[in-house]
């Protein structure tokens, strides 16, 4: 593929992504599903204009990077501390039900596999989609409802915030076994001590870029060392510890999250994320999928995979909300709080692509399930709080 033909697909993707996107903005769905929809269009199931490369895998993995960075970076380390047992049992709950319902749902379509070998291995990756929660659509929902400050909600968004760095460690954990020579204990060795080096050097890091916030704010110089700072913690990640690159990016914005400046660290980071880098990560996850491949079978395997998907986060975060201390209808507010999926379960999705643990035929299935469980949040969390009044 020559230069000119990979700016006119650069074109393409870009245009129909943010038509898409805004398209489905209208009908209240998350502009990500406008943006696969296009991808889909563009790519083998549909049009077939634009073909995968190398160079466009490239484009997608920065994209994949800048959005774990963004991530990190609007974490709330205060509230966190705030909700503290509570969001992390939650949360905890949240990523150890759907782990296992995903797993057993695939094998009980697919074989049951003996632990160890690489069907099993899928089986994990399957489960761990699950654990991903999204809570754009939650926030939103809460905001208008005027409930995004009471006690569940600002449980559902701690909880929501430590389930993405648990099920990140999932995810760093199942990717590792895919090398046979890594045992269990060398792969939690590994993470932990990256883990440990990144909150050394974060806090070092923290107090330097603090200062030099201080001395020259609102600067472009804050952005990029931010920005060079994740590709840093991404590689280093990766290749030295053998952790997933957006945990390192992912890592990096929490070091950043603090600053006075993390808002306009943001800004600059989204303009490259929602100009190019973003589009062109969820396109391909359309230009990926094929939906002239798929047979009855997965069609039968995406809807269980959305209701497993479903009932999972809600029985699962439900029943630790009992547990800790909510009661009545609240128990079911976070269940439903903490049930939307989003770019972090597409995120997932294609590493597990990239690794070998995941067909790309299962996209569909996740696509299915953000969709889903993005349309029945706002309407669900509404009748909870509407205490039987007309609505």
């Amino acid at each position: 593929m020559d230069t000119h033909e990979i700016l006119m697909q650069l074109a393409i993707i870009i245009v129909f992504a943010k038509f898409f996107g805004l398209v489905a903005r209208k009908f209240k769905a998350p502009q990500v599903v406008g943006e696969i929809v296009a991808g889909l269009l563009l790519g083998p199931s549909i049009f077939n204009l634009v073909r995968t490369s190398d160079f466009l895998a490239g484009m997608a993995e920065i994209g994949v990077i800048l959005l774990m960075f963004s991530a990190g970076l609007e974490t709330n380390i205060k509230q966190l501390k705030k909700t503290g047992l509570k969001a992390t049992v939650i949360a905890c709950s949240g990523v150890f039900i759907p782990l296992i319902a995903g797993t057993f749902l695939f094998m009980a379509f697919y074989g049951f596999s003996s632990p160890g070998s690489e069907d099993f291995l899928k089986a994990v990756f399957i489960g761990t989609i699950l654990t991903a929660t999204s809570v754009s659509i939650t926030v939103q929902a809460l905001k208008e409802l005027g409930k995004i400050s009471d006690e569940v909600g600002t449980t559902v968004l701690s909880a929501a915030i430590i389930d993405d760095v648990i099920g990140i460690l999932v995810l760093t954990i199942v990717i590792s076994f895919k090398d046979p020579s890594n045992s269990i204990g060398a792969v939690i060795l590994k993470t932990i001590a990256f883990f440990v080096l990144s909150l050394v050097a974060g806090f070092l890091i923290y107090k330097i870029l603090k200062f030099v916030d201080k001395k020259h704010p609102h600067t472009r110089r804050i952005p990029i060392i931010g920005l060079a700072l994740a590709f840093s913690l991404s590689y280093i990640a990766e290749e030295i510890f053998g952790v997933a690159d957006i945990t390192g990016a992912y890592v990096a914005g929490i070091i950043l999250s603090s600053l006075d400046d993390s808002e306009y660290i943001d800004r600059k980071m989204d303009i490259n994320s929602y100009m190019i880098f973003g589009p062109v990560f969820f396109a391909s996850i359309g230009l990926q999928t094929n939906i002239r491949t798929l047979d009855m079978s997965v069609l039968i395997f995406s809807a269980a995979f959305v209701l497993v998907g479903m009932l999972s986060k809600i029985v699962g975060c439900g029943l630790a909300g009992r547990v800790t201390g909510f009661k009545g209808k609240d128990t079911l507010k976070i269940g439903i709080g903490m049930l939307t999926r989003g770019e972090v379960a597409l995120i997932v999705s294609q590493k597990g692509l990239a690794v070998g643990l995941m067909d790309s035929k299962y996209f569909t299935s996740v696509i299915l399930l953000i969709i889903c469980s993005s349309i029945l949040t706002p309407v669900l969390l509404k009748i909870l709080y509407s205490d039987g009044k007309k609505i």
